[in-house]
């Protein structure tokens, strides 16, 4: 039986891969994208949509807490984890079904089983009823990444917890300890201490979410600890000690401080100490692909240096983002079918994290744009100064731009407080149209928005502001 013919095999369903499939099908190239696990990867199943649907009820929980401030009154104020767990695996559920949906409707064939490329242009799927022999005149690779376990602090399911253990939890932890402050672990950090955790974060780094700006990083740590967070700094977990029992158990964590080793009990870890490519078992090294620390090393095009064969997202490397994932997609889709495409510039993708407060950044840190020579200007605008916020009962963060004093391109901006994540992006379209700061001054914000304060920021960085 011949083996069926694409123009464009994807090997994996994420942001980057179905994303890339229903591209090249819209572009008029027959496409088939193999998935062996869930459609829409880790992102849509374990990743950024579940960890939303909890904070959005860890968010909401507080709100309540908060209800006497907003003159409203409400008792006896309670969680069923259950219940708050269900949702989120509803709303994955949903959004998995969704894209199955499109790919359908985009007559792209799905393929449900584990890929190997045996040889340049083939494809051979080994599916629940046996195996699959497909040929392709492009391949991509979009087979993302998972957590990264560190020899004596693998999870185990039941005292210490990855990710996907975190989002379907079998008890509520009572005194929990993270492993790492990136963006993953302070969003379950935050999540788990506003349901009631006492939870404490250890991060190697000198700071938590460690590749934001540092005033950021500094204005969110003092947030962190005013909700009960313990955090320490440049410390390191080196040992855990497991004691299981009928009743939950113990973890002795052995963590590295100041020189000294400091022990401290708690009945859950979870570690989120950075993730590993899924490279494995794909037969890329035996075709010539180079990969470099679990990452497949490409070019600005996402190409591997091997004839139709491309890597998008995680496992082509930082950021690690869902959204850089489905832009390479796409730009790689367009570049199959003959199109003009454009690379995507890594300082101008918008980092976000959910935790409360949301911390939202694109471009560079004021310690990077010095390191790179910039002659800079640097505005700032706080929370406390916008009258949204203050209606909202949001009045703590921060919004920082950071300008070339030479030329007034927005070189970075940085965000601490409510919905930034949502505001980010009037920032990231300024950089994509290279804006300049007397664009942006001359720009109407609408009033009353949580967005003038990113008007005021840059004003400030001018000497211009109106409302400090």
């Amino acid at each position: 039986m011949a083996a069926a013919s694409y123009d464009v095999i994807v090997i994996g369903a994420g942001p980057g891969g179905y994303v890339a499939a229903i591209r090249a099908s819209q572009l008029g190239l027959k496409t088939a994208v193999v998935e062996r696990d869930h459609l829409g990867g880790i992102c849509l199943n374990w990743g950024c949509i579940p960890t939303k649907a909890l904070l959005r009820s860890s968010e909401v929980f507080h709100l309540m807490e908060r209800a006497k401030e907003f003159g409203l009154k409400a008792d006896n104020i309670g969680y069923d984890l259950d219940a708050v767990v269900k949702r989120s695996r509803g709303v994955a559920k949903q959004l998995s079904a969704g894209v199955k949906g499109l790919l359908k409707k985009h007559k792209v064939d799905v393929f449900m089983g584990a890929a190997k490329i045996p040889a340049k242009g083939k494809v051979a799927v080994k599916t629940e009823t046996g195996n699959e022999e497909l040929s392709g005149k492009n391949i991509i690779v979009a087979t993302g990444a998972r957590a990264r376990e560190l020899p004596g602090l693998e999870a185990d399911g039941d005292l210490v917890w990855t990710y996907k253990h975190a989002l379907d939890p079998k008890r509520m932890p009572k005194k929990l300890l993270v492993i790492g402050s990136g963006a993953i672990g302070i969003e379950f950090a935050s999540f788990y201490n506003t349901l009631g955790s006492d939870t404490t974060v250890v991060e190697v780094m000198d700071r938590v979410l460690p590749v934001e700006d540092e005033e950021i990083s500094k204005f969110a740590k003092k947030k962190f600890e005013k909700q009960g967070m313990k955090i320490m700094q440049k410390a390191m977990v080196k040992q855990l000690d497991r004691a299981p029992s009928a009743s939950g158990g113990k973890v002795t964590a052995h963590i590295e401080v100041g020189g000294k080793i400091e022990k401290h009990d708690f009945d859950t870890v979870i570690s989120a100490v950075g993730i590993v490519g899924n490279v494995e078992g794909l037969g890329l090294e035996e075709l010539g692909v180079k990969i470099d620390r679990t990452h497949v090393i490409t070019d600005e095009y996402c190409f591997t240096g091997i004839d139709g064969l491309y890597a998008i997202g995680d496992i082509a490397g930082a950021p690690w983002l869902a959204h850089k994932a489905s832009h390479e997609g796409v730009m790689v889709a367009e570049l199959i079918a003959g199109k003009h495409a454009h690379p995507v510039k890594p300082e101008s993708i918008a980092g976000c994290t959910y935790c409360h407060p949301q911390v939202a950044s694109v471009g560079y840190t004021e310690a990077k744009a010095k390191e790179l020579g910039y002659e800079i200007k640097v505005g700032r605008f706080p929370f406390i100064g916008n009258g949204k916020a203050i209606a909202l009962g949001e009045p703590e963060g921060l919004i920082k731009t950071i300008f070339d004093a030479k030329t007034g391109e927005l070189l970075g901006a940085h965000m601490v407080g409510a919905e930034v994540t949502e505001l980010i992006q009037g920032y990231v379209v300024g950089r994509q149209l290279e804006t300049t700061e007397e664009d942006l001054m001359n720009t109407v914000f609408p009033h009353p928005t949580l967005s003038e304060m990113m008007h005021e920021s840059v004003l400030d960085a001018f000497d211009r502001v109106i409302h400090i």
